[in-house]
């Protein structure tokens, strides 16, 4: 487990792009963190170490946004409205983890019941202003 200070988006997209660079062969990434925390922010500099060029979009009304990268593709899901594993069958959820894509889930503690370990655990909680304190669990450089 690491913590880490980010003080602007700027600094969080920093933090997501050295992650993402370390899962750029795939995997799931589960993020808890409220309104505003800066999921979207990190998840931009995810996209961005995968050589995604589409800028990165909350997914709340879309349930997942997909980005082709040159070096992955990587979906970005919220679960904010989803609670049961048929709704993850039905937004393809597993077919783009079969598919060896990079997931990044927003709102992860409302399907935690269905998330197959391992996979790496984002917490981003607002500290101030434009302060957040990220609390990554199971990557290995960041």
């Amino acid at each position: 487990m690491a913590v880490y200070e980010t003080n602007s988006p700027i600094e969080t997209q920093a933090l997501g792009e050295k992650l993402g660079a370390e899962l750029e062969n795939g995997g799931l990434i589960a993020f808890t963190g409220g309104l505003g925390a800066g999921k979207t922010a990190f998840c931009a500099g995810i996209a961005r170490a995968l050589g995604c060029t589409e800028p990165v979009h909350s997914p709340t009304f879309s349930i997942v946004n997909v980005y082709p990268g040159q070096k992955n593709t990587f979906a970005h899901f919220d679960m904010y409205r989803i609670s049961t594993e048929e709704d993850l069958y039905a937004c393809s959820f597993y077919d783009y983890l079969d598919e060896g894509a990079l997931v990044a889930v927003e709102w992860s503690e409302n399907v935690a019941a269905f998330l197959e370990e391992p996979y790496v655990r984002v917490d981003i909680a607002v500290t101030g202003p434009s302060r957040r304190t990220i609390t990554i669990k199971g990557a290995k450089t960041v």
